[in-house]
């Protein structure tokens, strides 16, 4: 076993959840020695032409990545970890929510602006090549170009933005991927509305935390109003402005916002699971063309978080 690879117990944990052959599409080469070059490739951010030998051939690695993460699978893994953590109490829903900024590298831009068409072939080659046209049509709309595979346009170049919720362990709840100009508080809610732990015996998935911390990106009516709505307690600092504004209007500004200052210290557990992240090499430098690529490349590293911690 390599450094970084999966464990015994790891594989163990992920093997019931992995998709399995229907038979007619030919066999799938071992999944645990491809996962293995994912998770070589996600760490150390190499490019997937000089993936180690003993990973087999590096466009099997690529192409079962690419899949998964157009599919869901990815999403699917991580969900099942978490209601595992969530089955056994160690999950901590006082949660908090932030977002990154990732550079992207000059090979992230270029995407095709329509999907690749589906190659006439035969075999389990055919079947292969029409399982991923649907992958790829199943993909969340927005086409090629910067703006629809999450990259923005800077002073400094491109880059993209990881919004994300943590849980009370450092650990990710949820990730969003947008263009690196997008506002935080746009994204506040599709990043919540993200959160899904599903349940180990017979229930609703679990959505919904015990708190929230945020910082002042996120200090909006909007945002105050959804979590009102949701009946989610939360600690999110005023802005200056803000404040000035209500304290101008009077009895008419409305009382202060509520803000609980020993539970804003535990905000600092976002930020630490953006470290944690980072430590992938292909997380915190973007290196994949498509913005469900990298997506799934996020995803893949969170689950290692999650298995690892």
């Amino acid at each position: 076993m390599g450094r970084g690879d999966l464990t015994d117990a790891e594989w163990e944990r992920l093997r019931p959840f992995l998709p399995v052959s229907n038979g007619r599409c030919g066999r799938w080469r071992d999944h645990r020695q491809v996962i293995d070059g994912i998770l070589h490739r996600v760490r150390t951010g190499v490019q997937w032409r000089d993936l180690p030998e003993r990973f087999g051939p590096w466009k099997t690695v690529y192409e079962r990545h690419r899949l998964w993460s157009a599919d869901g699978t990815w999403e699917r893994l991580l969900q099942q970890v978490q209601a595992a953590a969530d089955a056994a109490g160690e999950i901590d829903w006082d949660i908090a929510v932030d977002s990154t900024i990732v550079r992207a590298h000059q090979h992230a831009a270029g995407a095709y602006t329509d999907p690749p068409p589906a190659l006439a072939s035969k075999g389990a080659q055919a079947a292969e090549h029409q399982r991923d046209a649907v992958a790829e049509s199943a993909r969340p709309a927005g086409g090629g170009g910067a703006g629809g595979e999450g990259l923005g346009r800077s002073r400094g170049g491109l880059t993209s933005k990881l919004h994300l919720s943590a849980d009370g362990r450092c650990r990710p709840l949820s990730l969003v991927v947008t263009g690196g100009q997008r506002a935080d508080c746009t994204q506040f809610q599709p990043v919540l509305e993200k959160i899904r732990v599903p349940r180990t015996g017979p229930g609703r998935p679990r959505t919904k935390p015990d708190s929230l911390a945020a910082d002042k990106a996120y200090s909006n009516g909007p945002c105050r109003d959804y979590l009102r709505r949701r009946g989610i307690r939360h600690t999110i600092s005023e802005k200056a402005d803000s404040q000035a504004a209500r304290l101008r209007k009077g009895s008419r500004g409305g009382r202060p916002p509520g803000f609980d200052a020993e539970r804003y210290k535990k905000r600092n557990t976002v930020e630490r699971t953006i470290n944690r992240l980072k430590q992938s090499r292909a997380v915190a430098t973007r290196y994949d063309k498509r913005g469900y690529v990298f997506l799934g490349t996020a995803t893949t590293a969170a689950l290692v978080i999650w298995l690892r911690t």
